[in-house]
């Protein structure tokens, strides 16, 4: 690892934890990820931090983005993780485009995807709400 150049945050793969993943966000993120983090570091399950985060926003305690910012998610399962090379096999990259309080009727996504690889809008209307971009899986020959 090393300092960046940029804007954006990464984090690399837990290998404590299942599988293989990184992700890399833009700074304006860090609030929000951080707290994400500290809550799941205090034992809390997915439902209890998306509560928590939206009651801090709700009062201002926990400031949220004023404009778009995007977060890449690098994941593959064990099976296609090298823990001695670091090689990844059959790797899937996906997109998320954080946009607080945006709705459908807001931005014109739909709320499920209505065609394969079809941006959508997660969380409508919440401190959470992003644009899912959720490529095709593809796998390569072997």
């Amino acid at each position: 690892m090393r300092k960046g150049t940029n804007e954006m945050i990464c984090l690399a793969d837990d290998p404590n934890q299942k599988g293989f993943s990184v992700a890399c966000y833009h700074k304006d993120l860090e609030p929000f990820m951080a707290r994400g983090r500290e809550l799941r570091k205090a034992g809390k399950n997915t439902k209890e931090i998306f509560e928590t985060r939206e009651a801090e926003a709700k009062r201002g305690k926990l400031i949220m983005l004023e404009q778009p910012a995007t977060l890449f998610v690098f994941s593959a399962p064990d099976e296609s993780f090298n823990k001695v090379t670091g090689e990844v096999k059959d790797g899937y990259l996906r997109y998320v485009v954080y946009t607080p309080y945006a709705t459908a009727e807001s931005t014109g996504l739909p709320l499920k995807p209505e065609a394969p690889s079809m941006p959508w809008i997660m969380h409508s209307g919440t401190h959470g709400a992003h644009i899912m971009i959720t490529p095709p899986v593809s796998k390569t020959s072997e």
